[in-house]
């Protein structure tokens, strides 16, 4: 049985305003369908919208591209959005993958079909789906696209009472293996996170080597290369590589790859990478203080790097209920970072401690 209705996701945090407009705007949309008469005398253009709750792109269709729409075209355009993460729903789009012959590349959300055409993602929808709409209309109408199971579907009521979020325990479930991986991850930043801090300040912290050091830029520009391939993703609306384990594009479509509503943490990611690396660069050319400087704010950067990782990978696989091996990289990265980045802090730090000058120093008395 198809459900129409949005599913809500396991929340973190107050509820989002694209979870809370998606879920209003989902059931609202269905009603309007199944309240059209059948013998409406001005034609009409009838379309399927295939989205998910968590995905960001399908937020701006259904928000920003879609309301002017239904502004214009009024009961003459009938929209039906089918949640591809209830089990009806996603078989439903399995359906329309097999009746259209939609190649693997164009796989995910949002999707929308109107007659034997078949729109993917944010940019082509608005783009093309009005001049489809007015030439629809021209000819007479569009009827509901011929996906097996779709006209049993529109007869079903939608369900009242959305099911009861996800323990964590269930989201973890959906994916043991990968999952799995990522609390191993997990613990292992936080291991590593905690003996950090808690070596720098005891009295005498465990020193590295110093030529650890000499590592942070290349493992900078390997999380650049990482987190800039998710950004091209997030960008592109591609559906990312995630090879045998995870779900990469479950995460990349999540509220949690979204900083602030605003900000992809993929980008968020380069721009850090590329902050250790050039203020690395300039305390090794310096020398120096100027580098005992850099190494302390490297350091600092790799703290903050670390935590939030931690925070981000511990939403994979209790919240979100799928894991990406790409951001697992880009954490394991950002803690090799901080490992080779303490060494040189410390040393900084204690040199600046026991520098003559930085306490008052009393003359011997006879």
């Amino acid at each position: 049985m198809m459900e129409t209705t949005v599913r809500a996701p396991a929340r973190y945090g107050r509820p989002t305003l694209r979870r809370w407009i998606l879920s209003v705007l989902s059931p609202t949309l269905l009603f309007f369908a199944l309240s059209q008469p059948a013998f409406a005398e001005s034609p009409t253009a009838k379309a399927i919208f295939f989205y998910s709750p968590t995905c960001p792109h399908c937020h701006k269709v259904v928000t920003e591209d879609l309301p002017p729409l239904f502004e214009k075209y009024g009961d003459q355009l009938q929209i039906v959005g089918v949640d591809v993460s209830t089990p009806g729903g996603q078989a439903l789009y399995q359906a329309a993958i097999e009746q259209f012959s939609i190649p693997s590349n164009r796989w995910g959300v949002p999707t929308l079909v109107i007659g034997d055409v078949v729109l993917v993602g944010d940019l082509e929808i608005p783009e093309q789906l009005p001049g489809l709409i007015d030439a629809g209309l021209a000819q007479g109408g569009v009827d509901w696209p011929e996906i097996p199971g779709l006209r049993e579907a529109l007869g079903e009521l939608p369900q009242e009472t959305p099911p009861a979020p996800a323990t964590p325990m269930e989201n973890f479930q959906r994916d043991p293996v990968g999952n799995g991986l990522s609390v191993i991850v997990l613990l292992g930043m936080a291991v590593t996170l905690v003996g950090v801090v808690v070596s720098l300040l005891s009295r005498r912290p465990r020193l590295p080597l110093a030529k650890g050091r000499l590592a942070i830029p290349y493992l900078s520009v390997l999380g650049a290369v990482i987190s800039g391939y998710l950004a091209y993703v997030e960008w592109t609306g591609n559906p990312a590589a995630c090879g045998p384990i995870g779900d990469c594009n479950a995460v990349q479509d999540s509220p949690a790859a979204i900083l602030f509503g605003l900000l992809p943490v993929a980008w968020l990611g380069v721009m850090g990478y590329a902050a250790i690396l050039v203020v690395w660069l300039y305390g090794h050319r310096k020398g120096g203080r100027t580098r005992s400087l850099s190494a302390t704010v490297v350091f600092a950067m790799a703290i903050l790097g670390t935590g939030y990782s931690i925070y981000l990978t511990y939403l994979e696989p209790f919240v979100i209920g799928a894991t990406c091996a790409w951001c697992l990289a880009s954490a394991v990265v950002m803690t090799l970072i901080l490992w080779a980045a303490y060494g040189p802090a410390a040393r900084a730090i204690r040199k600046t401690s026991s520098r003559p000058g930085t306490k008052p120093h009393r003359a011997p008395t006879t």
